[in-house]
């Protein structure tokens, strides 16, 4: 009577270690490049809220309805930009209390 050796025990159809290591993954945005976009748009939100109220102030336009919804925009993602720099932070902080 032959001993067959222990298989590692797997669900049928899952592909192995060694299958799923060759699968290349497709390129897309990395981590930086997310970040740096956003943080792009923030600027330019802000930048445009500054122009606009420069105009107005200056008598330029008379739009302010326009230049308040521009206000609160740039506002608005500052603020978002900024909680997410604060998560980030926390998460980097609890990373670093783990204990190998």
């Amino acid at each position: 009577m032959e001993i067959l050796p222990l298989q590692p025990a797997g669900l049928a159809g899952t592909p192995s270690v060694a299958q799923v290591s060759k699968k290349q993954q497709a390129p897309g945005a990395g981590f930086g490049e997310v970040l740096q976009k956003s943080i792009e748009s923030v600027n330019a939100n802000l930048q445009e809220a500054d122009e606009l109220s420069r105009g107005l102030a200056a008598g330029e336009h008379g739009n302010i309805h326009e230049t308040m919804i521009a206000i609160e925009k740039g506002s608005i993602s500052f603020r978002m930009m900024t909680r997410v720099q604060q998560k980030a932070v926390a998460a980097y902080q609890e990373v670093m209390r783990i204990q190998l």
